[in-house]
């Protein structure tokens, strides 16, 4: 495969047939907007499809993650545990209800939220426990759980990288009091922007569906009696989740196949992490992702660059949300650090061929070996 190919990216979506003939009904019939079948139909499917009850679908993660948090009735004077090593999106929902995020380090094995770290955190202020499950792996969610259930905390899951992912033979977003999903165009699924949340708690994902809608109720749509959001998920978005969903086992299958074959090419490289896949995890690898020792002959950007100019795209680790500027802690989470310092994320899509796979291979053997 020549360098001068085209540029394999880290993730794009896969859209066929049937997202664009579930969208071509919506523009025929007129339902564009966030009333239509396809909402319902994709928040009931998507919330069996976790082994939950009830699904409210958003516009995007960011405002499933804000208004999960505005409908559990969390703000100033409240604290919410959670890793550090994650998406801003994680922290930023919370900050908007006025809550304090309280940021935790992560553990090597599954490179998560560490439960032994998280009881440490917990102060008369503390409301709710976030794990998140980074690029596509389950966070260690049972000691989580009785962590919570001791404090008498909430347990919330960002479940925005990790559709269809398993903990211990469950689906995540079923493993706690409420979960929140992303389906931005580069996730394991996607309706171009949007989000849900996902509960068995009926009283919960009323008041959600309350807030999403302006504050009011079906019976009396005129009437307001709280300041609340416009979050709603159109029926076109939903049309194109409904589409995604019948085929999500299959744009799993891909990722993990792929996955199998990085480890294996990858293997003969001394001093490269390959990702984690604990014994009580189903990784779905969102983001095949990789961690560089400092015993290599450069370091993440340097090999950046130089997969770059070989036409290969990726992305690093996220910055430790405690290390940056609007939240900048002075705190010392020294696993957070490391991994977030030598994490890479390699191209990781559905649309990626065993080819382009070999094509990546060939050049990270060539460039660290």
């Amino acid at each position: 495969m020549a360098n001068n190919q085209t540029l394999i990216p880290v993730a794009e979506p896969v859209i066929g047939d049937k997202e664009l003939a579930y969208v071509t009904e919506c523009l025929k019939t007129g339902w564009i907007s966030s009333l239509g079948k396809y909402v319902t139909t994709f928040e009931n499917r998507f919330a069996d499809y976790c082994n939950t009850q009830y699904g409210v679908a958003t516009f995007n993660g960011t405002v499933a993650l804000h208004l999960l948090a505005a409908a559990l009735n969390l703000g100033p004077g409240d604290e919410i545990i959670m890793p550090s090593l994650t998406f801003v999106a994680t922290a930023n929902a919370i900050q908007y209800t006025g809550a304090t995020p309280v940021f935790v380090d992560s553990e090597y094995g599954s490179w998560n939220i560490d439960p032994a770290v998280v009881e440490a955190a917990i102060t008369p202020r503390t409301k709710a426990i976030i794990a998140v499950h980074l690029y596509g792996h389950p966070a260690d969610m049972d000691p989580l759980r009785e962590i919570a259930q001791a404090h008498n905390l909430l347990l919330l899951e960002d479940a925005a990288e990790a559709h269809g992912a398993c903990y211990k033979g469950q689906r995540v977003g079923g493993l706690s009091d409420a979960a929140i999903f992303s389906f931005y165009g580069n996730k394991i699924m996607t309706t171009g922007e949007g989000g849900i949340i996902i509960t068995n708690d009926q009283a919960l994902s009323e008041r959600a569906f309350f807030l999403e809608n302006q504050g009011r109720y079906s019976d009396n749509p005129y009437w307001h009696p709280e300041v609340a959001f416009n979050y709603r998920m159109t029926n076109i978005q939903a049309a194109v989740g409904v589409a995604q969903l019948e085929r999500i086992a299959d744009l799993i299958t891909i990722r993990q196949r792929n996955a199998a074959y990085y480890n294996q090419r990858l293997a003969e490289i001394d001093g490269l992490t390959l990702p984690p896949n604990q014994d009580w995890a189903e990784n779905v690898y969102w983001m095949y992702s990789v961690l560089l020792d400092d015993t290599l002959p450069l370091n993440r950007d340097e090999l950046r660059q130089k997969l770059r100019a070989a036409n290969i795209d990726t992305r690093p680790f996220f910055y430790p949300v405690h290390q940056l500027p609007m939240y900048d802690t002075k705190q010392s989470l020294p696993v957070a650090e490391d991994l977030s310092r030598r994490g890479i994320n390699l191209p990781s899509g559905a649309t990626l061929t065993i080819a382009q796979v070999d094509y990546v291979c060939d050049e990270l053997i060539k460039i660290l070996t």
